[in-house]
């Protein structure tokens, strides 16, 4: 069974984080949400709190398939000032390992410079700090081991991308059948 961790800051989008953690298990990803907080319950940039499972301090992660990155704001910029997550990215994509960020996150991405000559997309507006990204207004690209996503109306797309790549594309249109997409 595929292992993902998916991470949470204050003002995260709560829609791309839940749904996106919803369709992985649905495809039976073991996906683990984890605060980078300190604290397990964290409120999104909607104010709906969620409650993580794990905190980033007390979590082992060589062990991991895929880190995934929600958007919103603040949330994007809280995650990109852990320096911790950043030195995880930059180990999983050194890897080869899937990295994953919908929204506004793969600025986080961008600011590492893993974007350089690699196509990328994201929420309007957030272009500029894609650095070195060939800009695409896709739902989701993939670039090798990177993929993101444009925004919270196509989070089902990013999702299903995902569980693709872990689980097979046939994995997938079964989840996206039984939930009537």
């Amino acid at each position: 069974m595929k292992k993902v961790f998916l991470f949470l800051a204050e003002g995260f989008e709560e829609i791309e984080a839940i749904s996106t953690a919803d369709i992985l298990r649905r495809g039976g990803v073991n996906l683990t949400i984890v605060s980078v907080t300190g604290k397990t319950l964290v409120t999104g940039a909607h104010g709906i709190p969620v409650e993580a499972e794990k905190l980033f301090e007390k979590m082992e992660f060589t062990s991991g398939d895929m880190l995934i990155l929600p958007g919103g704001m603040p949330g994007s910029n809280n995650l990109n000032a852990h320096q911790q997550l950043k030195d995880l990215i930059i180990t999983y994509n050194e890897q080869g390992k899937w990295i994953a960020a919908i929204c506004a996150a793969p600025l986080v991405f961008g600011g590492l410079g893993l974007l350089k000559g690699k196509e990328a997309t994201c929420y309007p507006g957030i272009e500029p700090q894609l650095t070195g990204a060939i800009l695409k207004k896709e739902a989701v690209v993939q670039s090798g081991n990177i993929v993101t996503g444009r925004g919270p109306g196509l989070v089902f797309d990013f999702a299903l991308k995902l569980l693709a790549l872990l689980n097979g594309q046939a994995k997938a249109d079964d989840v996206a059948e039984g939930m009537l997409l």
